[in-house]
């Protein structure tokens, strides 16, 4: 690693606890800049702003997240497994940092109204694994024939977006959350074993 790089991953932290501990609002670049034993001016040589810091953070959760994914995507279970398990480690996963980290919560907000495609560049890299599946659980014969896979997938998406951050959405327990979600998933697998017929070229 490049000593440019250790000095972005020791911001990186550093800006990471404070916010933990004081929430992103009140976080300052100058206070990541002391934390880093750094002048405010030279934390700017590597990150242009506060919200850049808060997109690297992301990134680096959402990495764990992907890697997991390909795993899932990848593994021998049927595709319908395959699926509840993308989803179900992604509620599990984030509703855990949130619970303990509460002022992460924070964070999704700021780049969810700031830097909206960031957020659909993310969903957009999940949909890749989701497509994954799908393809397979055609190939397989588990499910009908699908016409556009990255439409069904990011439709998928789309119905389950309360799970993506749940308690931005709800305060609804981590069980009742993953019995919300198992019910929404039947409903999902059951059209997918059935078929849909709805495409993009017959959007209104």
């Amino acid at each position: 690693m490049s000593d440019k790089s250790e000095t972005r991953e020791q911001i990186l932290d550093a800006a990471t606890n404070r916010i933990k501990h004081y929430g992103y609002g009140k976080t300052t670049m100058s206070e990541i800049a002391g934390d880093c034993g750094m002048s405010a001016g030279n934390i700017y040589r590597f990150f242009a702003s506060k919200l850049d810091i808060a997109e690297a953070m992301a990134r680096q959760f959402n990495s764990d997240l992907y890697q997991t994914y390909s795993e899932i995507a990848r593994s021998s279970a049927t595709p319908a497994e395959r699926l509840r398990k993308v989803f179900h480690f992604n509620l599990d996963q984030t509703y855990d940092a949130i619970e303990r980290e509460a002022k992460i919560l924070e964070v999704a907000e700021v780049l969810g109204e700031e830097r909206p495609l960031f957020m659909n560049e993310g969903l957009a890299q999940e949909r890749i694994y989701l497509c994954t599946i799908l393809e397979d659980g055609v190939e397989r014969g588990d499910f009908a024939p699908i016409a556009d896979c990255n439409y069904t997938a990011e439709m998928i998406q789309s119905a389950l977006m309360k799970y993506r951050f749940p308690q931005l959405f709800s305060r609804l327990t981590l069980p009742k959350l993953r019995r919300e979600l198992n019910g929404c998933l039947d409903i999902v697998v059951a059209a997918l074993q059935k078929g849909i017929e709805k495409t993009p070229e017959t959007e209104h």
